[in-house]
Parts: structure tokens; sequence; C-alpha cells
């Protein structure tokens, strides 16, 4: 019985985080957020900061500097991200497909890796006051863990995106990405100054 048990509060604590994320049960808002991700659009010049060993008490930092491009797609109801970075620790490039879906009133936020080539479970959620937060469930070092992803808008010309792990069912959560981004201002055009 007691095997049986511990996956049953598992799936209860999963069950409660879903709950708890914005939008996902009781009321919807009647906010529409298909505009959420227009401040984004355009280049940037991004710095991150990655925790080399999540959830191993680890707490050596990596950093990258390079490039994130984002393109509106379908009239701003979705957009196509560009990740490209360097640092002593090697290159990332990643490209997140973010989609809205009206009814429901959400993101989802797809990530591939150029490494692998391949998707990873999308996080879900919102924009509120300035903050988007979305939720997933993905496996890591053959672990089940929710991840917590939450972007900032400091200012229109900048932005701060923090990846963060739980084990424990969203009790506690450990930063292991942390990525700032500041607009990079478009050259001048050249036909005007001739």
């Amino acid at each position: 019985m007691g095997a049986l048990e511990r996956p049953s509060r598992r799936l209860l604590a999963w069950a409660l985080v879903l709950m708890l994320q914005p939008g996902v049960a009781g009321a919807q808002s009647a906010r529409d957020g298909h505009a959420d991700f227009d401040f984004e659009i355009g280049r940037w010049r991004t710095h991150l900061s990655r925790l080399v060993h999540p959830l191993s008490g680890s707490t050596t930092w990596v950093e990258y500097q390079g490039t994130t491009v984002v393109h509106p797609v379908w009239d701003g109801r979705a957009n196509l991200v560009e990740l490209d970075v360097q640092g002593p620790s090697g290159r990332i490039r990643g490209l997140s497909l973010r989609l809205y879906d009206p009814r429901a009133r959400q993101w989802s936020l797809h990530f591939a890796n150029a490494n692998d080539g391949t998707l990873v479970q999308p996080a879900i959620g919102e924009f509120r006051d300035g903050r988007g937060e979305f939720h997933s469930r993905e496996s890591f070092d053959g672990r089940a863990v929710l991840v917590r992803f939450v972007i900032l808008v400091i200012t229109p010309d900048s932005c701060r995106f923090e990846q963060s792990f739980s084990q424990d069912g969203g009790k506690t959560w450990e930063a292991n990405w942390i990525a700032t981004d500041v607009r990079m201002k478009a050259p001048p055009d050249s036909a005007r100054s001739r």
C-alpha cells in the first residue's frame, strides 16, 4: 500500500500545481494577451548565466554572450525566437516557438536546442502586470521535475528571463538559467545619410 500512496501523492501535488497556474482552473480572465510578446520583437544583446549542474547542490555558473532575435508570426499571435550565445563553455543555439491560444488566453513556449533538434515539453502560462510566468513538467537526469520560466519586462529596452527547477512539487525552486536582454539599436538608415 505504501508504494501506491507515493505516486498518488505526487499526482495530487502535480494537480495542485496545475490548478494554481493562472488561468488553468477557475475563472478565466477576460484579458486578451495576444500582444503580450510585442515588446520583444526585434534584435537583442543577450547575457546568459547557466548553472552547470542543476539540482546537485552545485553553485558553479557559466557565462555566455550573444544575440536573441524575435520575429512576429501570425499577426502577433505567435513568434519565433532565435538564441545564439557563446562563452568559455561553448555555444548555445536555441529556437523557441511561442503560440497564443485565444480560448485559454495563454501562451505555450516550445524550445529546441540545435544540438539535438527536439522540442521540449511546452511551458504554458500568461503575463500579468509586466511579468510572464510559464510552467511545465519535464524529465531531468531521469527524474520528473517542475519547470518555471519567468519573463520580466524591466524597461521598453530590457528584459530578464529566469528558468528554475523544482523537485518537491513547487515548494522550492532552484534557478538554473538567467538571461538579460538589452535591445540593439537599429543602424541608421543609409538612404537618409546620403
